[in-house]
C-alpha cells in the first residue's frame, strides 16, 4: 500500500512563501506522476501542479503558472511545491496525490493515492 505524508503547511502573510513536502512510501516505481492539489471550504478540489518523474515534465494551473514551482528528489521519493508570492486565495487544504503513469496526468480522477493534506493560511 502506498502512503503519502505532507508537510510544511502553516500561515503566512501575502506575498510570503512556503515550501511543501509530500514523502511516499510502499510500492513506487521510478515512472509515476504525482500532484498537488488544493481544496478551499466550499470549493471543489482542483489540480495545482504535477510532475511526471520518469522525464520530469510538468503542469501547472494558470492560477500559480510563475509563482509555483514543483520539483522532485527520487533518491528521497519525495516531491516538492515551492510556492512564492502566495495570495489569500491561495488559502486552502493541500493535498498530494500519486498514479503510475507514461506522462504528466492532471486530474483528479486520474490519480490512485492520496495524502492527509496539510493547511495552508494565507492573509492579506
Amino acid at each position: 500500500q502506498v502512503q503519502l505524508v505532507e508537510s510544511g503547511g502553516g500561515s503566512v502573510q501575502a506575498g510570503g512563501s512556503l515550501r511543501l513536502s509530500c514523502a511516499a512510501s510502499g510500492p513506487t516505481y521510478s515512472r509515476k506522476c504525482m500532484g498537488w492539489f488544493r481544496q478551499a471550504p466550499g470549493k471543489e478540489r482542483e489540480g495545482v501542479a504535477a510532475i511526471y518523474t520518469g522525464g520530469g515534465t510538468t503542469y501547472y494551473s494558470d492560477s500559480v503558472k510563475g509563482r509555483f514551482t514543483i520539483s522532485q528528489d527520487n533518491a528521497k521519493n519525495t516531491v516538492y511545491l515551492q510556492m512564492n508570492s502566495l495570495k489569500p486565495e491561495d488559502t486552502a487544504m493541500y493535498y498530494c496525490a500519486v498514479t503510475w503513469c507514461l506522462r504528466v496526468v492532471t486530474t483528479r480522477g486520474q490519480y490512485n493515492y492520496w495524502g492527509q493534506g496539510t493547511q495552508v493560511t494565507v492573509s492579506s
